[in-house]
C-alpha cells in the first residue's frame, strides 16, 4: 500500500474502502461478508473509512465490525453531517452524537459536512454556530479533522473552499469528470492550499468499467499494458500529487486484492505522454455517444441569466451515455440544488452564448430540449419539494 499525508503529516492510505456499496440481503448488510472484506483491506494497509449519517445501516454495521476485530486505532473513521437536514444547534450536536453510538467510537477522525451544493448551505450552518461548535469538538477530541463533500459547480466549489480553514474535502472526480462539479481546477486549488482530497465516484460508480461502449471497451482490451478499465481510471487519479485517497465501493475480498494491487503502483507521475493519450482517446470514444458535443470550456459563461449552460449539457450528455434517470439525478442534484438554480429555462435567448462557443453549438434551442428532457413534471415537483427541504433557511 502507499500512502499520502494529511496537514498533520499523518498517512492516509491512497486506496480508502467507500462503505455505502456494502452488500446487502434482504435489505440488510451481510455483516459477515463485510467483515472479511474489511479485514481482506486492513491487512493490506487500507486504514481509511468511509460512510454517512444517511447510509442505512452502514455506521451501525462498520462500527460493529471494527469493535468485534478490534482494529479500530487501526483505521481512521469519516463520516458525515446531514447538513441538509438540520435545522437548529441541537440538531448538529443530537446528529453527531447518534453517529457515536453507532460507530460504537469516541472519536471521529474525519467528519464531512455532507453533499455541499452552494454556498447558502454553509451560511446556514454558521447562523447555527457551526464554526464553534467544531472549534469545541476538536479542543475535546471528538473529531480530529473537519472537511467536507461537494456536489456542485466549480464556482460553489471554490468559495466554500475559501470560507473555513478545512483539514480535508471531498469530491466527485474521474476522468470522465475533469473539468465538471469541483474538476481539476477545484482539486488544484485544494492542493495549493495544502488541503487534502479525497476522491469519490473515481470510475462512477463503476460506469466507467460496465457501462462503457464496446468500442472503448475494445482499445482497453486490446492496450499493450494490460490494463484493466478500473486500473486506467484509478491510476489516472494517482497520477496527480493533488489526489490524496481515492474511495472505492468495494464489495468482495476479490475486488479489495485487486485494487490494493493497484494503489501499489500509485505514484504521482506515473503516467506517460502514451498513457495520457490513451487517456484522451478512450474520452473521445465514450463521449461518441454524448447527445451534445460541448467540452466544458465555459467560454459561454457566465450566462446574463443564470442559466448554467455546460451544467446542463452535462447532465443531457449523461442521459445518453449512462441513462435517463442517471442524467435527470445529476440535474436535480447538481444545478436544481444551488440556491439560484441554472435551469435551462432560465434562457431569454440573447444569444451571447452562441457569439463565444468555440464548438458553434445551437446553444439556445439545445438548452430548451435539455431542460424538456431533463425535468418532465415529475421531477419538476420532486425538485420544488426537495430544495424546499433542503434549502429552507432557518427562523431568526
Amino acid at each position: 500500500m502507499k500512502y499520502r499525508y494529511n496537514r498533520d503529516g499523518e498517512k492516509l492510505s491512497v486506496l480508502g474502502y467507500g462503505c455505502m456499496r456494502f452488500t446487502k440481503t434482504g435489505g440488510t448488510i451481510d455483516l459477515a461478508k463485510a467483515r472479511r472484506e474489511i479485514l481482506s483491506a486492513v491487512e493490506r494497509g487500507v486504514n481509511y473509512f468511509d460512510t454517512a449519517y444517511v447510509y442505512p445501516g452502514n455506521e451501525e454495521a462498520l462500527g460493529l465490525i471494527l469493535e468485534q476485530t478490534g482494529i479500530r486505532d487501526r483505521v481512521n473513521i469519516a463520516t458525515k453531517l446531514p447538513q441538509y437536514l438540520i435545522r437548529s444547534s441541537a440538531a448538529i450536536e443530537k446528529d453527531f452524537r447518534e453517529e457515536l453510538k453507532r460507530l460504537r467510537t469516541d472519536h471521529i477522525d474525519y467528519y464531512l459536512m455532507h453533499m455541499m451544493t452552494d454556498y447558502s448551505q454553509w451560511e446556514n450552518l454558521r447562523r447555527f454556530g457551526i464554526e464553534e461548535w467544531i472549534q469545541e469538538k476538536k479542543q475535546s477530541g471528538e473529531i480530529r479533522h473537519i472537511g467536507f463533500s461537494f456536489h456542485g459547480n466549480t464556482d460553489m466549489f471554490l468559495r466554500i473552499l475559501n470560507a473555513y480553514d478545512w483539514d480535508f474535502c471531498q469530491i466527485q472526480y474521474n476522468y470522465l469528470d475533469e473539468h465538471t462539479q469541483a474538476g481539476r481546477a477545484g482539486l488544484e486549488a485544494a492542493a495549493a492550499k495544502g488541503i487534502p482530497v479525497i476522491i469519490m465516484e473515481p470510475l462512477r460508480g463503476g460506469k466507467l468499467v460496465n457501462l462503457m461502449p464496446e468500442k472503448a471497451r475494445e482499445m482497453v482490451r486490446n492496450h499493450p499494458s494490460g490494463r484493466s478499465a478500473a486500473a486506467w481510471g484509478l491510476l489516472w487519479l494517482w497520477d496527480q500529487p493533488g489526489v490524496t485517497c481515492v474511495l472505492s465501493g468495494m464489495n468482495s475480498v476479490e475486488m479489495v486484492e485487486e485494487n490494493c494491487r493497484l494503489a501499489s503502483e500509485a505514484e504521482a507521475g506515473i503516467f506517460t505522454e502514451s498513457d495520457q493519450a490513451f487517456i484522451e482517446k478512450l474520452k473521445e470514444e465514450i463521449r461518441a455517444y454524448v447527445k451534445v458535443g460541448c467540452t466544458g470550456c465555459r467560454y459561454c459563461m457566465p450566462c446574463p441569466s443564470g442559466v448554467d449552460i455546460p451544467g446542463v449539457f452535462r447532465c443531457y450528455n449523461h442521459m445518453y451515455t449512462e441513462s435517463r434517470k442517471e442524467g435527470r439525478h445529476e440535474y436535480a442534484q447538481t444545478i436544481g440544488l444551488a440556491a439560484e438554480p441554472g435551469f435551462g429555462s432560465r434562457c431569454v435567448r440573447c444569444g451571447r452564448c452562441e457569439k463565444l462557443c468555440p464548438q458553434v453549438l445551437p446553444i439556445r434551442d439545445l438548452l430548451r430540449e435539455a431542460d424538456r428532457a431533463l425535468r418532465p413534471l415529475p421531477y419538476r415537483i420532486g425538485i420544488g419539494v426537495v430544495r424546499k427541504i433542503l434549502l429552507r433557511k432557518p427562523k431568526s
